[in-house]
């Protein structure tokens, strides 16, 4: 079914919106039903490795694997989706297994300021977020795939379903269960959502790693590999360093993080993604007035929307906050202290979300050296910044050096973006 290109931005911003909500309830579930504290801290802190495989390699794989897939004929592209599904379960099997043998010896290393009931706990979610995963990893391929045929309604609606699932499973079993549920509830969602989604992938064809897709994909990925490698460590950091505050403080700065990657993530869906299959289309023509024009308009109207958005939050952020929060485990002063952590986030939720569209732009370019450079550079930044801030400020200020570093990473990207395409003028 064909929508219009004035539809689809709204059709997928919606979708989005039901997964962000989806995503939402079930934080927003944990925390009012256990309270932050040290459970909910191990919880988090468990996401944190499995989530930063996934940002380096799925993530970066996605950023490639569209804009080469976009330009494949019928057949080709059902080959080539093969070889490279097949390569990521075997990539992240092998790193899952040895993370899992591996983990009771570097977890507490992850959460120094954990006593040892809470390091043990880690361990556990750790393991189970392992196992989700490989599932979550092949789930960014499939909606890869989907994405670079421009079938993008299904890609949303498929996550919406499988977290639904997952929904009915956490309400079932946590009251019962405790947290532990939370961990496997998130392994059930990829498992659902890998099962509605791979029916694009078509019948079963061998893998075949020698082909041109699969060595084009190695080439734009390696350089993207050893860049985020480094500068998504920063979960790490901030892990880290908010193990050593009270209890409860890494998970409220976690759930802060996540509910502006969530807004990030439906302008990402609305406003970003449609567009990358055009602008790889773009490039590939030579046609750098159109490419320009789209980057310049997309930009400014994510700066609009965020910066909007933001303002809602110092005016009404206090009211909108109680209203969700002020019940079950939830106290004043955690909610309070959530109100300023968002405030201090600025720079993920604006710099972010401006961001994605400008690194996008290069990678639709074949370009993925450049925004790594600058991805390092100011994580380099950012990581002094975060030091210093919790120092000084706690909580609080890793929130603060996060901040400085994705707006000046924003600032950076554009710069750059704009000095290269001014060259084709």
């Amino acid at each position: 079914m064909r929508v219009s290109q004035v539809r689809l931005p709204i059709i997928l911003a919606g979708l989005a919106g039901v997964n962000v909500l989806l995503v939402f309830f079930y934080q927003w579930y944990i925390l009012t039903i256990i309270g932050p504290g040290w459970q909910t801290d191990a919880l988090f802190a468990g996401m944190t490795v499995p989530q930063l495989m996934l940002a380096v390699v799925s993530g970066s794989m996605t950023h490639v694997l569209v804009p080469l897939l976009a330009v494949e004929k019928e057949e080709s592209f059902k080959r080539e989706a093969w070889n490279i599904f097949q390569t990521t379960i075997f990539i992240f099997g092998i790193l899952a297994l040895i993370l899992f043998l591996l983990s009771a010896i570097w977890v507490p290393w992850l959460v120094p300021g954990f006593d040892r009931a809470g390091k043990l706990l880690t361990v556990s979610m750790v393991r189970i977020q392992l196992v989700g995963m490989i599932f979550v990893a092949c789930n960014g391929v499939l909606r890869s795939t989907y994405n670079a045929r421009k079938r993008f309604i299904w890609a949303e609606l498929s996550p919406a379903f499988a977290s639904i699932v997952g929904l009915i499973f956490l309400v079932w079993g946590l009251p019962s269960w405790g947290v532990i549920i939370a961990a496997w509830a998130m392994v059930i969602r990829g498992v659902v959502e890998a099962a509605f989604l791979i029916p694009v992938l078509g019948s079963y064809r061998l893998p075949n790693l020698r082909s041109r897709v699969i060595k084009d994909t190695w080439r734009r990925l390696y350089p993207l590999l050893l860049g985020t490698t480094y500068y998504k460590t920063d979960q790490l950091v901030d892990r880290i360093l908010s193990s050593l505050a009270p209890a409860g403080q890494l998970s409220l700065l976690y759930f802060a993080n996540q509910i502006y990657s969530a807004g990030n993530l439906i302008l990402s869906k609305a406003l970003v993604g449609p567009v990358v299959p055009v602008l790889a289309e773009k490039a590939f023509n030579k046609d750098w007035h159109l490419f320009q024009d789209i980057v310049r308009k997309r930009t400014l109207t994510l700066l609009c929307i965020t910066l909007g958005a933001y303002s809602c939050i110092l005016l009404f952020g206090d009211s909108i906050l109680q209203l969700l929060f002020g019940h079950g485990r939830f106290d004043t002063l955690e909610i309070l202290n959530l109100r300023w952590i968002l405030v201090a986030l600025v720079g993920v939720w604006v710099g972010g979300a401006v961001g994605q569209v400008l690194t996008s732009s290069f990678y639709a370019k074949g370009n993925t050296r450049t925004p790594t450079k600058i991805g390092i550079f100011g994580f380099t930044l950012g990581l002094g910044l975060k030091l210093v801030g919790f120092l000084y400020c706690g909580i609080l200020g890793i929130a603060v050096g996060t901040s400085i570093y994705y707006l000046f990473n924003a600032f950076l990207l554009k710069y750059f973006l704009s000095r290269r395409l001014g060259k084709y003028s």
